[in-house]
């Protein structure tokens, strides 16, 4: 997909100092935007952010931690300062690891799973939101959800509330913003594989892929894609929907491994 509109608008990718975040931000980049990264990270941040520069790209590095007001403040401001304007967010930071069965759950990782994949969306949105109502901009914010939304993940009881908060939050805010001309999506990815899988190696990422219909795992380029497709004028008519980037994941609904086989007919023709 090619977006000529993409060059010089301004759009913030939050999580964006690995994976999926990453892949989004150097996407953008490469179309033309002036992205801005923001994550704790700085230095992987400031590397991400060179490395778009030396692509051609226009990317500021701005560290800050999403979940905090006074931080939020600042990555705006900063934006703001550099750029003049916010044409769209893409509110992906998220926090997945350690889990923690429900028996186990203490309250200190309820409240940062919260803080972090869920307070700090309604905190980006608020401020993207009021800085484009105020500028007049018919902008765009995509939410990156993930298929734990709709679908359990045992022992990830407060991960997959955030999920599915997101995507309720997402569409009230179409709604509240639709007048104002600010689109309001979400992406949900599957099972995609980032820098944090590398280490288990080339067998483990291939099994990984064997429970997806499409017979592969995800990568953050499929999910940049959606993301672009949704921030472009091709979407402009697109509003309070969720896109689940997973291969086929949810439609299967349960596993392969927990199906019949495969007629033999098929399988041969699988084979081949």
């Amino acid at each position: 997909m090619n977006c000529p509109e993409m060059h010089d608008r301004v759009v913030i990718v939050t999580g964006s100092s690995s994976g999926i975040g990453q892949g989004i931000a150097a996407r953008f980049a490469r179309e033309g935007a002036r992205v801005v990264l923001a994550a704790r990270s700085a230095d992987k941040l400031e590397r991400n952010a060179q490395a778009a520069r030396d692509a051609g790209g226009t990317a500021l590095a701005v560290p800050a931690d999403v979940s905090q007001r006074v931080d939020v403040e600042r990555l705006f401001e900063r934006t703001l300062s550099a750029y003049g304007r916010v044409d769209a967010i893409i509110n992906n930071a998220a926090w997945a690891s350690p889990r923690a069965h429900i028996l186990e759950m203490d309250e200190a990782h309820w409240d940062t799973v919260i803080a972090t994949n869920l307070k700090s969306v309604y905190l980006c949105c608020h401020r993207a939101a009021n800085v484009m109502v105020d500028a007049g901009i018919k902008g765009s914010i995509v939410n990156i959800s993930s298929f734990a939304a709709a679908r359990a993940h045992r022992a990830m009881a407060a991960y997959d509330a955030t999920k599915a908060g997101l995507e309720g939050m997402s569409r009230t805010m179409a709604i509240d913003l639709g007048p104002f001309g600010i689109r309001v999506n979400v992406v949900g990815p599957g099972a995609i594989h980032t820098q944090e899988y590398d280490p288990l190696g080339e067998e483990a990422r291939r099994n990984r892929g064997k429970t997806v219909p499409l017979g592969r795992v995800g990568y953050p380029e499929d999910i940049a894609g959606a993301v672009l497709f949704l921030c472009s004028d091709d979407a402009s008519y697109v509003t309070g929907q969720i896109i689940y980037v997973d291969g086929g994941m949810l439609a299967q609904l349960r596993s392969p491994q927990v199906d019949s086989p495969l007629p033999e007919s098929v399988a041969r023709r699988l084979r081949s």
